[in-house]
């Protein structure tokens, strides 16, 4: 009889160890998605503050620009409001329309040689850029984190203490297939 007991005990340890080790790691998930969302949230940041110098940059030299220029501003505005709210699914196309004005930017920019040749304006672009390089990187770390906390979640046993304990899936950070494609540089000078 105290064998059996003993038994039991050791088995309602070993079931209470195995459950807390589980949630320990949803937690840690869980923590990993939101430090990710972060690294993405303080790069978006800088790119936000970034802009309206390179904005103000090509007014000096882009009289006849002022559209591009705009539909920057804006796509930079439906980025800020995203980030802000932590809309990752308003996030994604905001970016797309973000990139593609900024492509358009520089591309525009190529016309006109003097604001090529501006100190400033090299340096927002290589600013800019090498923001645009470190956002795709936090994009790809995020959703991978994303995945790892959305497959735990629903795996044998990790389920069971996830939604007793309310842990929710996270939505992927993705962006459109305009985003994806190859871009025209016929179209951006046409």
């Amino acid at each position: 009889m105290a064998v059996t007991i003993f038994i039991l005990l050791g088995l309602v340890v070993v079931v209470v160890v195995y459950g807390v080790m589980i949630y320990n790691n949803l937690v840690r998930l869980k923590h990993d998605v939101s430090q990710a969302w972060s690294n993405i949230d303080i790069l978006l940041k800088q790119r936000h503050d970034e802009l309206p110098k390179l904005v103000e940059t090509c007014k000096q030299y882009m009289k006849y620009e002022q559209d591009t220029l705009e539909r920057v501003m804006q796509a930079r505005s439906q980025v800020a409001t995203a980030r802000m709210a932590g809309d990752v699914a308003a996030l994604g196309p905001a970016e797309t329309q973000l990139r593609m004005g900024l492509g358009n930017l520089f591309a525009v920019a190529e016309a006109y040689p003097d604001l090529k040749a501006s100190q400033t304006f090299q340096h927002l672009q290589t600013r800019i850029t090498g923001l645009e390089n470190s956002i795709a990187d936090r994009r790809e770390y995020y959703n991978e984190s994303v995945n790892n906390n959305n497959v735990r979640i629903e795996q044998f046993p990790d389920v069971i203490l996830a939604r007793h304990f309310a842990f929710t899936a996270r939505e992927l950070l993705e962006f459109s297939d305009e985003e994806k494609r190859d871009v025209d540089v016929k179209a951006l000078f046409g």
